[in-house]
């Protein structure tokens, strides 16, 4: 489908269960000119005659396009002086008999706290009224608005959801009817204020609602476990507010160092790949992904070493901090790791051929890291020192060896990546450097080498990536 800014529903998206649902929840969000477009894979006509009924007169329906494969409808709201005009009815008389009792309860359960039904009948639903009561207590307000002789008007209404002591917006989904549970959960959610929260108890872990709301929704909630078995679960929804949208794992590791650990864990690349969502990188290496996030919320309160302050810094002086931990790293490093990947693969090639691999790569990231450590010294972050002494003194942008950094952002990552790519795949073929059961000391050394190696340029690439590059790009523009 293409980008845009319209308000659009893709019917073909949503589970059979919850479209009605879910269609007449985003048409009550519409204010008085506001439209909904609605996407559907055969034509929606049955919504129309419908909507002439529960919504007389004040929403416009118009063929955007009509088929053979594809149907588009926008949906207008308009203003109408009909007294009635804008609210939720329902004219029981004139649905068949087969789908009165499913439509009024589908209707009923689409229904968010505090907004209000009003059924049409011509005789009493008083046994309506019986069967809320006895399969949901007190959670509906029921008022006669007209009592016959000949006509019957009932609104109903959703109280507002109760909260516990503690504050909490809490929905016990064992207590709900199996038909009413994916809706009502739904409908909870969008009741919710930006950063409210929503907390569901389950006999069963809800994990598959987890990846239906990302399929339908998108990246605009958090999940959190706060109890998960075995035989109760508890999970907190957050909605995320406005502008809030699914941060990447560059921003995550930016704004909080720690966080990489879990990244490390994972094996998720956060400097080279940074620009994935957590979602995004754990679906393309089919990890859990609320698994993931869960131990990144409880990272927050583990004890762990207080993490440097990168991002605070100045950036002549996050260059030099680069050059004197990494870049010197590397330079006293690299040497012994290509003369041990050498000594080991001669000794265990026989036995363990994919040492050929490795010693390989590890030759051709030395080879890498020794034509651009001091090609980017000399050059970039030469230039860098030159244009913060540039900006502090008012003088004129210097002359740049390399051309300005917003030209070149998209080169230097794909330098890294280059030589990121290397080290994930000895990563992978060494097996996470897992040892073979007849290393030596030196096949030892070897995989302790190599993976201290890539956690550190994972660090040095998010720096140069995601920091220091950026911000000397966004330092240029500010001359005039």
């Amino acid at each position: 489908m293409e980008t845009t800014t319209e308000n659009i529903l893709d019917a073909t998206l949503l589970a059979p269960q919850v479209k009605h649902s879910t269609i007449f929840a985003r048409i009550a969000e519409l204010r008085e000119g506001e439209s909904l477009i609605l996407h559907n894979d055969h034509d929606p006509s049955p919504l129309r005659y419908q909507l002439a009924h529960t919504h007389q007169d004040t929403i416009r329906w118009q063929y955007l396009e009509e088929g053979p494969q594809w149907w588009k409808v926008k949906l207008t709201k308009q203003a109408t002086r009909n007294p009635e005009a804008g609210q939720n009815i329902l004219d029981v008389t004139k649905l068949p008999p087969a789908v009165k009792h499913s439509t009024i309860f589908e209707r009923i359960a689409a229904l968010q706290s505090g907004e209000s039904l009003t059924i049409h009948n011509d005789h009493d639903p008083a046994p309506l009224r019986y069967h809320l009561e006895a399969e949901y207590g007190p959670a509906y307000s029921w008022e006669y608005l007209e009592q016959g002789p000949d006509w019957w008007k009932v609104k109903i209404t959703k109280r507002v959801a109760e909260k516990n002591a503690t504050g909490e917006n809490i929905l016990d989904v064992t207590k709900l009817a199996p038909r009413e549970k994916h809706s009502t959960i739904f409908t909870r959610y969008h009741a919710l204020k930006e950063g409210e929260s929503l907390t569901i108890h389950n006999d069963h872990d809800p994990k598959p609602l987890y990846y239906q709301m990302q399929g339908e929704m998108g990246d605009v909630f958090t999940w959190e476990y706060l109890e998960q078995g075995p035989a109760w679960w508890r999970i907190k929804i957050t909605k995320r507010p406005t502008g809030d949208g699914a941060e990447t794992l560059a921003s995550i590791v930016t704004k909080d160092m720690g966080k990489a650990e879990v990244f490390k864990k994972y094996g998720l690349d956060f400097c080279c790949n940074g620009h994935l969502t957590v979602r995004e990188a754990c679906a393309a290496k089919g990890l859990d992904v609320t698994k993931v996030e869960q131990e990144l919320r409880t990272s927050n309160n583990a004890t762990t070493t207080t993490a440097l302050p990168y991002n605070d810094w100045g950036i002549d002086f996050l260059a030099d901090f680069i050059v004197n931990t990494h870049h010197a790293y590397l330079r006293k490093t690299l040497p012994d790791l290509q003369k041990y990947a050498a000594k080991v693969e001669q000794v265990h090639s026989q036995n363990h051929p994919e040492l050929h691999d490795v010693r390989r790569l590890v030759d051709e990231v030395a080879a890498e890291f020794n034509a651009h450590l001091p090609e980017e010294e000399r050059n970039m972050f030469t230039y860098i020192k030159q244009i913060v002494a540039a900006k502090n003194n008012r003088q004129a942008l210097p002359d740049s060896p390399e051309g300005r950094f917003e030209d070149n952002l998209e080169s230097l990552r794909k330098e890294h990546a280059s030589v990121g790519g290397k080290l994930d795949e000895i990563n992978e073929i060494t097996k996470g450097y897992t040892l073979p059961s007849d290393a030596c000391a030196s096949y030892t050394l070897l995989y302790r080498m190599l993976h201290e190696v890539e956690d550190d340029t994972h660090v040095h690439i998010h720096l140069e990536n995601n920091i220091l590059f950026p911000k000397a790009a966004e330092l240029e523009k500010q001359f005039k």
